[in-house]
């Protein structure tokens, strides 16, 4: 039986915190690692030119598949936006997005970014039971894009050993994860940061984030992928990255919940209205 998924669940308190997005970065990045997304992503979309759009066109989508009334519909939604996404990448190897496999690793990457903020972002604990709850909850949130759940592991056990197969042995340097590592080790000045916002806004906003985001994005990356691809860590960069976690899960304990929830919920909202003009339409 689908564990229940609304108001009270744990996966419901979580993605309605946010400090859900602040892996974000690093789930995205072993998103575009992945062959066929990356591939994907390098042929469907505007990614080399606008990097952050996807995020901003995607997040608010993929979120309202947990959060909305009409969760099932948007989740469908979302599959069917994928019908046409598929070709041959750069090593002739042929992709598609709804390759059950490929849809599901983008999933999981979402589930992994639910469970590496309550680990790293929040002051409780999870229990081993509140693991596999919250496991279950992920598959229920799965189940709604109506797609084949051939590829999703039974249990959370299972689902960290097929993570970590994934991240060992099915992840490679595709062109697009080579420039999204690159935008996040040095920054870039031809691409915006900001959905909305002028150029002082723009100047402003790159200065005070892209160090904390450089800290968080390789931080909360497994080490694993670290290692594979050269991604410099250094002990300093661990020192700062759990100073910065630290903050987050000390600060959060001043914000009232129901302000923390508005606030995701808003944003979420003010960014989709913002990219709804921009969002992918799949070929007639």
């Amino acid at each position: 039986m689908p564990a229940p998924l609304g108001p009270g669940s744990l996966l419901w308190s979580y993605a309605g915190d946010m400090r859900s997005l602040l892996p974000g970065a690093a789930a995205g990045l072993m998103q575009l690692l992945h062959p066929g997304i990356g591939a994907g992503v390098s042929e469907h979309s505007a990614f080399f030119n606008a990097p952050f759009d996807r995020i901003y066109r995607s997040v608010p989508q993929i979120w309202a598949t947990i959060l909305a009334p009409d969760a099932e519909r948007r989740g469908h939604d979302i599959r069917d936006l994928h019908r046409t996404i598929g070709g041959v990448d750069e090593h002739h190897r042929r992709y598609h997005a709804l390759e059950p496999e490929t849809f599901w690793w983008a999933h999981a990457t979402f589930t992994w970014e639910i469970f590496k903020a309550a680990e790293v972002f929040h002051p409780r604990a999870l229990t081993a039971e509140d693991r596999e709850r919250l496991y279950a909850q992920t598959v229920t949130w799965y189940s709604r894009y109506g797609v084949s759940m051939r590829p999703v592991p039974p249990d959370y056990a299972a689902f960290q050993s097929k993570f970590w197969h994934v991240c060992a042995r099915t992840l490679e340097l595709t062109p697009a994860a080579a420039r999204g590592l690159e935008i996040a080790r040095y920054g870039s000045e031809t691409v915006s940061l900001m959905p909305v916002g002028g150029a002082r806004l723009e100047r402003a906003g790159r200065l005070v984030a892209e160090r904390p985001l450089r800290l968080i994005t390789f931080g909360c990356l497994p080490p694993i992928v670290r290692d594979r691809f050269d991604i410099p860590w250094s002990a300093a960069d661990q020192v700062q990255f759990a100073a910065l976690a630290l903050a987050n899960r000390q600060g959060y304990r001043m914000v009232p919940t129901r302000l923390n929830h508005w606030t995701l919920r808003s944003t979420l909202r003010y960014i989709g209205s913002q990219t709804r003009d921009q969002r992918f339409q799949p070929a007639a």
